[in-house]
This record gives structure tokens, sequence and C-alpha cells, in this order.
């Protein structure tokens, strides 16, 4: 019996996308499952095919959505194995500030103060004099009299940076790069030439200082205040006039 040509072509518009969600979760179902770990070689494709009941071409578009996230990474003369995923990678691809909303550039802001203030124990449980000796010699390039309308983005990035670096957390330290383009775009939008409302400021040295003979809780409250005064320009007083 042959098919009518409209009912054949009707199948053929019929979206798959739906499926391949489905082959994916069921395949990373498997692999926790079988208890695979990061490097073990994983089932061919049409094993997976078989084992799933689905077309080999579902799996394939499955497989490669992994590798898109970094689940999965081919081998040569290995075939597919089991890697640890880059988590910032997938955010890293759709970051750019010049198309981001407001808001959305605010809420990634308050994400890095929440971050900066909150690695304040992770920084004294790592720092070691080397490190205090090369933020003081990132600070040096800053005016003795830095005050709230400083804002120099080679050294913000760079000192920064080495905070992130100084807590031996890669997350953390991948998370501060994914935000250079925002910070490039800060820099660059002249935001931060704006008035700041803020009522007290910490500088970088200031934090050094802190680092240096403080302790924890004095350095959340400094750190706070320190990125308050770039919050308050971006956020607050753009609002303000806008």
């Amino acid at each position: 019996m042959e098919l009518n040509p409209s009912l054949t072509e009707h199948l053929k518009t019929i979206d798959t996308s739906s499926l391949v969600d489905r082959a994916e979760k069921e395949i990373i179902n498997l692999f926790v499952s079988q208890g695979l770990k990061v490097g073990d070689a994983l089932p061919k494709e049409m094993e997976l095919a078989q084992t799933l009941g689905v077309s080999r071409t579902v799996v394939r578009e499955a497989m490669l959505r992994l590798r898109m996230v970094g689940l999965v990474e081919s081998k040569k003369h290995r075939g597919a194995v089991l890697t640890s995923p880059d988590l910032i990678k997938p955010l890293r691809k759709s970051l750019y500030p010049t198309i981001m909303e407001n808001k959305t550039l605010q809420d990634l802001f308050e994400m890095r103060m929440v971050l900066e203030v909150g690695m304040a124990d992770i920084l004294f449980e790592h720092i070691q004099e080397k490190d205090i000796e090369e933020l003081e010699a990132i600070v040096a390039k800053e005016p003795l009299n830095a005050d709230n309308t400083i804002f120099d983005i080679e050294t913000e990035v760079a000192f920064h940076g080495k905070l992130y670096e100084i807590t031996g957390n890669t997350i953390l330290k991948d998370f501060q790069n994914m935000l250079l383009p925002v910070f490039q775009y800060v820099h660059s939008s002249g935001l931060l030439t704006s008035p700041s409302t803020s009522k007290s400021f910490i500088s970088h040295r200031g934090l050094v200082d802190i680092l240096k003979v403080g302790n924890a809780e004095v350095f959340r409250n400094a750190m706070r205040k320190h990125l308050d005064n770039h919050y308050q320009r971006l956020f607050v007083y753009k609002k303000s006039v806008g």
C-alpha cells in the first residue's frame, strides 16, 4: 500500500527535536547508571541507538549536543570519551554586553559582588607572602591619592583577577575571565565617569592592607564598600538620570 503523497510530506516535516531531547537525557542517564567516570570510553553511536530504540541520526544529534557542552569529547584511536564539562563555556558564548538589558548587566554585577565579598575566607586561607607582593606591585601603578572616581580597566582586571587566582578555585577564575567583556564594555561606555553617591570608598591599596593585617570579616566589609562605589555609578546614578 502506497502512502498518500500529502501524508508523506507531512511525515517529513515532523519535528524530531523532542526525540533528540529525550535521547540526550537517556544517554546521560545511561552514563550514570553504568558508573562511567571522566576519561572512560563511551558506547558507539550504533550501540546507543539500539539500546535506546531510536535512529542513529537522533543519537548523533544528541551526542553533538553533549560535545557542545563539553560532556563528551572525541579522542584519537579511542572514539568518544566522557569529559568534565566546562560549566562557564556556555555562558561565555552568549555574553554580549552591548545587546544586554541593563537589568542583566546589573544582575551580573551583583553576582560579582556576592562572589568577591564571599571569597574572603578562602582568600585568607590560601594567601601567601608572594601573593601580597604581587598585589602591591599591581596597585603601585595607581595614583597615591586614588579616590572614588578612579577606574583603570587594566588595574581593575589585574587586581581582581589575582584575588580569584589566590583562591585556587578554577571556576571562580573562569567566571572572572567570562566577565572581562563586561568590564571592557563598562569601561569604554564611560559609565564609571559618573559621580558616585557612595558614602565611603575602599581603594585597592586599602584592600591589600587588610589582606596583610586584617581578617576575613574586615575584608568582606571593605570589599563591599569597594564594589558598591562602582555599583552606585553604574546603576543607581544611571537610573536617576535616565
